[in-house]
């Protein structure tokens, strides 16, 4: 008899995380190293495709970053991810970055990512992963989303490999 994966919902793997923004995350302009802030989403969306399969995750692919807006010294930034979309073995992870002035209380969005995870076994083969039920308006929006992103992604590759 085949064992059934539980479905499960973003808001059981959603992570926060946050940072300030120190000298040594920056560059000669005083704002964030993009290689940073790129770390930070890596680790945090880890963590939230981690949670959604409880098992290892490795990336895959990051399959979008934009820099939407520059990260200064002594900004807050605040991560949140959460899976968008799980296929048979890898899930898309959404992150969203904020930055935060501390001092006059205004939040920016300043960069999104998606970023693709295949979950591994005890013996670092690819194994299935638990189906997404995404439950609100958003959470149904993301992964329409993510699945048009998924088609497009698997279409693009036919087409480069000709």
């Amino acid at each position: 008899m085949e064992n059934k994966i539980r479905p499960k919902t973003p808001s059981d793997s959603r992570v926060e995380s946050r940072y300030i923004v120190m000298p040594d995350h920056t560059n000669h302009y005083g704002t964030a190293f993009g290689g940073v802030i790129m770390s930070w989403i890596d680790t945090i969306a880890a963590m939230a495709a981690q949670r959604h399969c409880e098992t290892e995750a490795v990336t895959l692919s990051v399959d979008r970053l934009t820099f939407i807006t520059p990260i200064n010294i002594g900004d807050h930034v605040l991560l949140r991810a959460s899976v968008n979309y799980a296929g048979n073995t890898s899930m898309e992870v959404g992150v969203q970055v904020t930055k935060e002035n501390p001092y006059r209380r205004e939040s920016t969005r300043a960069t999104t990512a998606y970023l693709t995870f295949v979950a591994l076994d005890k013996n670092k083969n690819p194994t299935r992963v638990p189906p997404l039920q995404p439950e609100t308006e958003d959470e149904i929006r993301r992964f329409k989303n993510a699945e048009l992103r998924q088609k497009s992604l698997k279409e693009l590759k036919k087409l480069i490999q000709k």
